[in-house]
């Protein structure tokens, strides 16, 4: 009998914003559109030479190394572009270099903006840390992704002497 996979290897989060397929997928999918919302420091790089300039459209393959505000500069993710299908499906390595999925796509007459995390160890420490953790995270930042979208207003703090605040 197959093994049913573990609850905390993988988590999905969802959101409706008021907005175009086309532009919540600008948003994930450029350095100037995932700095506007998620990132202080977006570099991406045509696998690992020529560096995108802000509205190039993200490849797969490409490699990346992100920086958020209210972090010093050795605080930075560095992954993979796993697909960037020019539509409405984008995914990279992530925390441990699982996978995230954005699936967008229009339910209700709502632009959706999924977000599955998987492939998640399940051992106790990697619980507590990385699938509580990025999930508490992923769900700040799809709220400002919404709200910048929608009306513009950025939530992230901006100030890296303000610590152990949900807003970083």
């Amino acid at each position: 009998m197959a093994q049913q996979p573990s609850p905390f290897s993988a988590f999905k989060l969802r959101v409706n914003i008021n907005t175009s397929i086309e532009k919540a997928y600008t948003a994930w999918t450029t350095r100037a559109g995932i700095e506007s919302w998620f990132l202080r420091q977006a570099i991406f790089n045509e696998g690992s030479a020529k560096e995108r300039k802000g509205n190039d459209a993200i490849q797969e393959n490409d490699s990346y190394v992100w920086r958020w505000h209210g972090y010093p500069d050795d605080v930075a993710e560095k992954g993979k572009v796993l697909k960037a299908n020019g539509k409405n499906l984008f995914s990279f390595t992530f925390s441990m270099g699982c996978p995230v999925t954005i699936s967008i796509y229009t339910e209700m007459d709502q632009t959706i903006v999924e977000l599955t995390e998987s492939n998640l160890p399940t051992d106790e420490e990697t619980i507590k840390k990385h699938y509580v953790g990025d999930s508490r995270g992923w769900i700040f930042y799809l709220a400002n992704l919404k709200s910048v979208l929608e009306g513009g207003l950025d939530l992230r703090n901006k100030n890296e002497k303000i610590l152990n605040v949900i807003t970083a």
